[in-house]
């Protein structure tokens, strides 16, 4: 049998990529030369290195892209516990049995849905909110969906905080999208669900892509197109990310 090499962005890959970090590694230790005076971190240039080692060097190349990963603080979007890790090479978790994604496959969603300044784009899976806070780094109106109250809340103030104001949050379950806002240019689905919900090509504009990773146990992160006769499908890479929960799991008995 052919081996799969998956990216991981759910709780099994959060764990493997704090191992492969080395458990209790010191602050130090993961940050090297990267500080200020004082000891503290240089979230700048930890930010920069990461798009050069993780997502350039992965062969991500939309300067927007690039530009909106450089610029946004990924270490507001984890945990304390975990602030040391935020710019390392994989997921990590956010509370709730979720992560936050790997930062290439953030970069990787980001340029698959080929998005311009003003585009109108629906999320479902908020999380702690840091893909949302990408979209709208590069001027996007991003409309997203966390059926998790407690991170919903908090990715909603998190966002406010730093001044993400194109970015609209809704506390709920995504599989029926946002039908007051529809159509929208790009939808990317942050959970995976075995059949791409029916609800959510409704509201896809003609022209428009849908990212989202569809499977069970083995997941294909695919892309979406809808034309004038109906949708065109890509798979990109196989992933890993937890399954899309609430009103999709009885659709898919």
């Amino acid at each position: 049998m052919k081996s799969r090499r998956f990216w991981f962005a759910g709780p099994v890959g959060a764990i493997l990529g704090i191992l492969a970090m080395g458990v209790g590694m010191s602050a130090c230790g993961l940050f090297g030369r990267s500080t200020v005076s004082g000891g503290k971190p240089d979230w700048s240039e930890l930010r920069d290195r990461m798009v050069r080692e993780q997502i350039e060097a992965r062969g991500v190349r939309d300067p927007r892209v690039l530009a909106a990963m450089r610029s946004v603080p990924r270490h507001e979007f984890v945990p304390e516990a975990v602030r040391a890790q935020a710019y390392a090479d994989g997921p990590l978790p956010i509370g709730d049995a979720q992560t936050i994604s790997q930062p290439y496959i953030v970069a990787l969603m980001t340029e698959l849905l080929e998005v311009a300044p003003g585009d109108k784009v629906l999320e479902i899976g908020t999380g702690s909110g840091y893909q949302g806070a990408v979209l709208g780094a590069m001027k996007v109106n991003v409309f997203t969906i966390e059926i998790r109250d407690t991170l919903c809340r908090e990715a909603a103030a998190r966002l406010a905080r730093l001044g993400y104001d194109s970015v609209h949050v809704r506390c709920g379950d995504g599989y029926g999208g946002w039908p007051e806002e529809a159509p929208f240019d790009a939808i990317i689905v942050t959970a995976a669900p075995e059949r791409i919900p029916d609800p959510l090509l409704g509201q896809l504009k003609i022209g428009g892509r849908m990212v989202i990773p569809v499977g069970a146990f083995y997941q294909e992160l695919k892309v979406i197109t809808r034309t004038e006769d109906g949708f065109g499908e890509k798979s990109v890479v196989p992933v890993r990310f937890v399954p899309m929960t609430g009103e999709i799991e009885h659709q898919q008995d």
